[in-house]
């Protein structure tokens, strides 16, 4: 990870409760249940779809709240993605 993402770095001890546990917020609002994988937000704990999935709801979380920083909600992953500065934390 590139020092120079402050986002990163500051949401590295953020752990918010998620508004989900059971799939992708949005997606279970409109009914559906067509997402690929989940993010969570690190600063209020959205979980949305990746952008590889129809909606795209945690890309439109951001867009939305500019909340910087997403975090793999699949079991197993620990990574954290910055959408301010493109950078990628394993």
């Amino acid at each position: 990870m590139s020092t120079s993402c402050a986002h990163l770095r500051d949401a590295v001890d953020q752990a918010p409760e998620p508004s989900r546990a059971d799939g992708c917020e949005d997606c279970l609002a409109l009914g559906e249940h067509a997402w690929a994988h989940l993010r969570i937000c690190t600063e209020c704990g959205h979980v949305g779809c990746c952008d590889s999935s129809p909606r795209k709801h945690a890309t439109a979380h951001f867009r939305s709240t500019t909340h910087p920083v997403v975090r793999s909600f699949e079991p197993g992953e620990s990574w954290t993605w910055c959408y301010v500065d493109e950078q990628l934390r394993p």
